[in-house]
């Protein structure tokens, strides 16, 4: 017999096995939930002014696998919606459920609720670096990390500078924001709510969302649907073809983002203590949830 067909025919079978693995009840109602959570605060990053939801997916682990569906969305079609329906229940969660906590947050907290999310992405910093040398790393993707660091961070402190330009809203407004929100899912780093605050739609997109008017959530919904179909598939082969590359970018536009929201002008011994408080819960809640997720595995999808 030809010995690849062996060798073939044993990685097929040890294959089968790892699919039929039996996964406990108790531990599949876990990874529900921790599914759940992460969609919740991506949807939460999503209409937050300085976070991206795109960032915050990689920092869960759900951004390479999500895009990979996306770009062949019939592969493996009921396995991939059983994945990803708790990750979109969660985002619709924090998108509608937050969107007036939010508001209220930025308005009277908003330094704490910057370093409780500065927390939230730094603590999986760590697995982050570990996924992107998976397949290995050469020095030059360091230095790659740290142009892209670099860039996004001047990048972001200058649209801060840049004077505001009011659009008036209406439905191709509102399909122009869902493009912009997609864009922050496909692109990690980009913030989407920071171009809608410059373009003056923020406000009453936020308002719409919080009172459900489908005048602005179905416009809204489309933008995000035709950006993402448009892209999964570039951005998913750029990673079957460039893994640590695409990661190191990432990483780069991850850190380089985080450090362009850093709150200044905080003052006074209290403030700085809830923020420091604030940054340790993030950091350790975000670092325990991705520890649970690896304790709880699930089949492969890929």
């Amino acid at each position: 017999m030809n010995p690849d067909k062996i060798i073939e025919s044993c990685n097929f079978m040890t294959s089968t096995e790892n699919l039929q693995t039996p996964i406990s009840k108790g531990s599949a109602i876990t990874a529900w939930i921790v599914r759940m959570i992460k969609g919740i605060l991506v949807g939460i990053g999503a209409i937050t002014p300085g976070l991206s939801g795109g960032v915050l997916m990689v920092v869960f682990g759900i951004y390479e696998p999500l895009v990979r569906w996306l770009a062949d969305i019939r592969k493996k079609f009921l396995p991939n919606l059983r994945f990803f329906l708790p990750v979109g229940i969660g985002g619709l969660i924090g998108v509608v459920a937050f969107s007036a906590v939010i508001d209220y947050a930025f308005d009277h907290f908003a330094a704490q609720f910057t370093w409780l999310f500065i927390g939230f992405i730094s603590g999986t910093i760590p697995s982050l670096l570990k996924t992107a040398g998976e397949q290995g790393r050469k020095k030059w993707h360091w230095l790659l990390l740290v142009l892209f660091a670099a860039g996004i961070y001047f990048f972001m402190t200058w649209m801060e500078t840049i004077r505001s330009v009011t659009m008036k809203p209406s439905f191709w407004g509102w399909v122009l924001s869902g493009a912009l929100t997609g864009f922050g899912l496909v692109i990690p780093g980009m913030s989407p709510s920071n171009f809608l605050l410059y373009l003056g739609l923020y406000q009453p997109m936020a308002n719409g969302i919080k009172n459900l008017e489908l005048g602005v959530i179905l416009p809204l919904i489309l933008g995000v649907v035709l950006v993402i179909f448009l892209f999964a598939r570039v951005v998913s082969w750029l990673f079957r073809k460039h893994h640590a590359l695409m990661y190191h970018i990432i990483i780069g536009i991850v850190i380089g983002s985080t450090a362009a929201i850093i709150p200044s002008g905080v003052k006074g011994i209290g403030i700085i203590a809830v923020c420091a408080l604030l940054f340790a819960l993030g950091a350790a809640a975000s670092y325990g949830l991705a520890k649970l997720d690896e304790k709880h595995p699930h089949e492969s999808l890929f």
